[in-house]
């Protein structure tokens, strides 16, 4: 009887670009008959800011898991600064940082006790915990409040404090999980700058988030997942001409004058679309081709025809609207769907 050949070994995971910080291929994670990801890709460029964004339910989760090597992939394969997820995971913890939801911090301890503590958990030793920690304070505007317990910090304070905790060992990417979650406008705009700051300074991040504006400003490239897939990927402005190009809104200050500013609408209109009227609102609008003519000319012929203009601009789509047509889920902030 002639014996059964060899199986063939599995090969080795190609590497990763030497410009990719994070990649993922084809990558799969089940629960039981339930595919939380079903052949993911996602490639984040180093020193970038990339946003992750889904409905509930679409896998971003799992995916970020598994690239902080939480959770093991069942198909796929996933690199992070050049590390193989499943076959060098303690390679990959060494390069990054990890910030939850929800701020990790002792509220019982100073500032700098905190970011002390962390850097002894990580084995700096005294001598260079203090020194990071004086780094990381002065790094993220702490230095003030350094003495004080985290207990009587700003939510916006005790998010960035937990931002540096996460940087302890200078990671090559972070992953940020919703990072101004219940925070009010000011402590989101102090995140968001100490965001921008690390991207500045070379950190790749990788962050999810539920606040549309928030990838909006931040995220160099969006990806947006759906049933465990990448279904849409690019920059911002990418995205939003998916949704369609710029559209002219006027409105008028009397009622009688929307037949005019209809038929003026009308001609600068791209591709003969015809105008939108609200009466209620006295408002007519229109996709245009070339937005600054079109708002040139339909500023001046109105004005030649003496109709009174309340308003006039030029409107761009919304990362809100491409998450819409995207997945048919309305974002959070809305009232209905949450997006993550």
């Amino acid at each position: 009887m002639t014996p059964a050949p060899p199986p063939i070994p599995t090969p080795l995971p190609l590497p990763s670009p030497p410009d990719v910080a994070v990649l993922a291929e084809r990558l799969e994670k089940r629960y039981g008959d339930k595919r939380a990801l079903d052949g993911l890709d996602l490639t984040v460029r180093r020193g970038t800011v990339h946003g992750l964004l889904g409905p509930n339910g679409s896998g971003k989760t799992t995916a970020v898991r598994i690239l902080a090597t939480l959770l093991r992939p069942d198909g796929g394969r996933a690199t992070v600064a050049g590390h193989d997820v499943a076959r060098a995971p303690e390679r990959v913890r060494a390069t990054i940082g990890l910030a939850g939801q929800y701020a990790a911090v002792d509220e019982i301890l100073s500032g700098r006790q905190n970011l002390e503590m962390f850097g002894r958990l990580f084995h700096l030793g005294a001598h260079r915990a203090r020194v990071r920690a004086t780094q990381l304070l002065d790094q993220f505007g702490l230095q003030e409040a350094a003495g004080k317990p985290a207990k009587g910090y700003s939510g916006g304070m005790r998010r960035r404090l937990d931002l540096a905790a996460s940087l302890i060992l200078a990671p090559e990417v972070l992953f940020l999980d919703e990072p101004t979650t219940g925070l009010d406008p000011r402590s989101r705009n102090e995140v968001w700058a100490s965001v921008r700051s690390l991207a500045a300074s070379g950190t790749t991040v990788l962050l999810t988030t539920q606040y549309l504006d928030e990838a909006d400003r931040l995220a160099d490239r969006i990806a947006v997942i759906e049933h465990g897939r990448t279904i849409a990927d690019g920059t911002p402005a990418d995205l939003k001409r998916q949704v369609g190009g710029d559209s002219l809104q006027v409105v008028v200050r009397d009622p009688a004058d929307l037949p005019h500013a209809v038929r003026t609408v009308a001609r600068v209109a791209a591709d003969g679309v015809p105008p939108t009227r609200d009466d209620a609102e006295r408002r007519v609008g229109a996709p245009v081709a070339d937005g600054v003519a079109a708002l040139t000319e339909v500023a001046r012929t109105l004005q030649d025809e003496g109709v009174g203009v309340e308003d006039i601009a030029l409107r761009r789509p919304t990362l809100d609207e491409v998450f819409l047509r995207l997945t048919g889920h309305r974002p959070a902030g809305t009232g209905q769907e949450a997006a993550a």
